[in-house]
Order: C-alpha cells, then structure tokens, then sequence
C-alpha cells in the first residue's frame, strides 16, 4: 500500500537536508501544494525560517500566459514562495527519488473574495463569505476549471490530488475564529452554507423553488438552532427543519453544480497531462458536505477520477461507501501525523492497516513538513514495522545523519 507525505515549496526550497529527510520516512512519493490557500506554518527544521506566512492563495509557480486580459485569475505567491518555488522543490524531491504529485487548493479563496464580492457564497441571511467563491457562478467555474489545470499538470508531476472541488461553505477556520458558540451540526451547517447569490437565486428557480422565499424558509428553521436545539442528525434533521420538498430541491441544484464542475475540472486536467497521469480528488461521501473534502457521490466521483484522498484521523469509516463501488480506484486514507494538530503517529501502523481492512489502497500523510523530529521519527518506525516500507539505507529521516542499517529497499507502504 503506497504512501505520500504531504509537503510546501517552503519546507524543501532553501533546506539542502529537506528532500532526502522526507524520502528516509519510507515513503516513494510526496503530494507538493502548488496552489494553496492563506496559511501560517511551522516549519521546525529549517536551516532559515520556523515561521512561514503565506499571506494569501496563490499559485506557487509563474502563471502562465491562459490569464492575460482575464479579471478571475490566480496570485503570484509573495516572498514566501518566490519564482518557480513548486519547480525548485519538486525537483530536489525527484531528485531523492521521490515521484511528485500535485496539491491543488481551488474553491477556497480569501483573497479573490475580498477584491471580488460578487464572487462570494451569499447566506440567507445575506452575509458574504469572502474565503468560499460560489462554484455555481460560470466565471467561477471557469476559472476553477482553468486553474486545475495548469495547477495540476506542472512539469515532471505524475499525479494530483484536487482538493476543495466543490461548494466551500461556513465552516473555515479564518482568523481569531469565533463561530464555535452555537454547535451547528450537520443540518445547521448545511444550512448556513445554502448561496443565494444570483446564480444560485437561478438554480433555485430551475428547481422550481423562489429564492426570497426559500431564504425566509432557511432563516425560519435556523430560529431552533440558534436557541440550542440539536441539530446533528444529519440529512433527516434538515429535512424536519427546512421541509423534505425544499430540502430536497436544494441538495438536487447543489449536487448537479459540484459534479458538473468536477466533471469539467478532471477533463480539463486530463487533457492537459501526459499518459498515466492520476487525477485524485479529496473527498467526503456525504454528498450534502461542504468543505476541503468536497461532498461527493461515491459511484459518480469513481467514475470521474481515479480515485479519492479520504479523511481518517480518528477513523476510517468514510472509506467504506467508496470501497461498496468496487471499482478499483484508488482509495486513500489521509492520517494526520502531527500531535500537535490532533494526528496520532504512535497508532499509524494499526490505523493504516484498519484503513486497509475497510478497503484503502494507499495513504497520505499529513504533514512531513509540520511534524516534528519526534513525530517524524515514530512515522519513520511505523512505516518501517507495517513491513512494507523499510527506512531508506543509511539516512535518518529525522535529522539526515547517516546511520547504520540493515534495511536498503525503498518499496513502498
């Protein structure tokens, strides 16, 4: 079962140990961000830097010339990623030995929110999110599907991973977060991510349904949840709170948007990548979800990319509805491997095999750069005790000293 570790530009470029410390972990392949979102990150083995802070998405590359003229179109990243910080990163990365896939970050935007308004998921309540761009929006899917591409297929890649394809909604940790006060649930956080910009007001229309007095609708069955009452039964709740005709009209509009607009991205990759390229998107087989793992449905999603990166940490039953397709794709248990940031590198050999007892085919590792020595080290042993991805011959992956060992292949989890 192959495993990759997800990696910035930042933790490799400027660090001549970085790419052989990552590929001593046991892993055969890394997932590089080439466009990401606002982030502060640790980067704690760095000759240069502990703090990096990426002040806005942005794509960390030069963007090519598809943008000229165009008003929706990728930033340049600023002094924490300059020039071609993926291409100088991916290759010390090859050249460890490593295979390079993309991480690509696409409706989750801050910036292009803040200087475009009308971009944003409007709220029943009228509220903007400035961070989640409307995929609904043609001009938005546009440059969605635009900036997949040229994210994706960078040169010397092999594969990517698209995260953030599909509706972005309420929950974002954005700055000094304040929204935990009232516990939301599934049914009250679909509901506060329902977007009642034009486009939308649009799609509502197609369903049959008038916007104004869907909003109204909305505002009325959020009333409970404001004043505490429960609202994490999942799908069943929203229906008793909105109504099962309304609810349903709204899930069909936001379900055709998402898969549409993954259908296009995919393609659009694919035509830009060589032969063999793989095409993975993050993914949550509760259709109705919103967020980094975008909601999806399992037998459509499979049927559109080779597969999908699935949330673990904490277990790994949302593998499960993707593994009942049979298929064949790629199934990816995502486990966070940073204490700090609630992974738990100490249980990575058991977690990984339950993950593969529930049909995972490979993992992801989140995060090689974040983690620290200690974490690293337990990652390196865990893979090395699972028995099928021995430490790399000679290298600790912690600190890059070289040290005896009995072990020289680099085949994979």
């Amino acid at each position: 079962m192959k495993a990759s570790a997800f990696v910035y530009p930042w933790d490799v470029n400027g660090d001549p140990a970085a790419a052989e410390r990552i590929a001593g972990l046991g892993v055969p392949q890394v997932t590089l961000a080439s466009a990401y979102h606002s982030t502060r990150a640790l980067t704690p083995r760095h000759p240069r830097h502990r703090i990096v802070t990426a002040e806005h998405a942005a794509v960390l590359y030069p963007p090519g010339k598809r943008w000229k003229g165009r008003t929706l179109r990728p930033y340049a990243a600023g002094d924490w990623a300059l020039g071609d910080a993926y291409g100088e990163a991916a290759e010390a990365l090859a050249g460890a030995g490593l295979d390079v896939h993309t991480w690509v970050v696409l409706a989750h935007n801050s910036r292009l929110g803040e200087e475009f308004p009308c971009t944003n998921v409007v709220n029943a309540y009228g509220d903007r999110y400035p961070w989640a761009p409307c995929i609904a929006q043609p001009t938005t899917r546009a440059y969605l599907v635009d900036l997949a591409a040229e994210a994706a297929v960078r040169p010397g890649a092999r594969g990517t991973e698209l995260e953030s394809l599909g509706w972005y909604g309420l929950a974002h940790l954005h700055a000094h977060d304040k929204i935990g006060g009232t516990g939301l649930g599934d049914a009250g956080q679909y509901l506060m991510s329902l977007c009642f910009c034009s486009a939308c007001r649009k799609g509502y229309a197609g369903q049959e349904l008038d916007a104004g007095a869907l909003a109204v609708a909305v505002r009325a069955a959020l009333e409970p949840v404001w004043r505490g009452a429960p609202s994490d039964g999942g799908w069943t709740t929203v229906e008793k709170l909105l109504g099962s005709e309304l609810a349903t009209a709204t899930r069909a509009w936001r379900e055709e948007t998402a898969r549409t607009l993954q259908e296009a991205a995919v393609t659009a990759v694919r035509a830009a990548a060589p032969d063999g390229f793989q095409v993975l998107l993050h993914a949550d087989p509760v259709a109705y979800h919103c967020g980094a793992n975008a909601g999806v449905d399992p037998a459509h999603i499979l049927s559109v990319a080779d597969g999908v990166v699935v949330p673990c940490t904490g277990g790994a039953a949302l593998l499960t509805p993707f593994a009942q397709q049979g298929t064949g794709a790629v199934l990816a248990a995502n486990l966070t491997v940073v204490s700090g940031m609630g992974g738990s590198p100490g249980t990575l050999a058991e977690d990984a095999d339950r993950a593969a007892s529930l049909g995972a085919t490979e993992l992801r590792l989140y995060h090689a750069g974040l983690a620290s020595d200690a974490d690293l080290a337990t990652v390196q042993e865990a893979l090395a005790r699972l028995g099928r991805a021995p430490a790399r011959s000679g290298t600790d992956a912690v600190a890059g000293r070289t040290r005896p060992s009995s072990t020289s292949s680099t085949s994979s989890v």
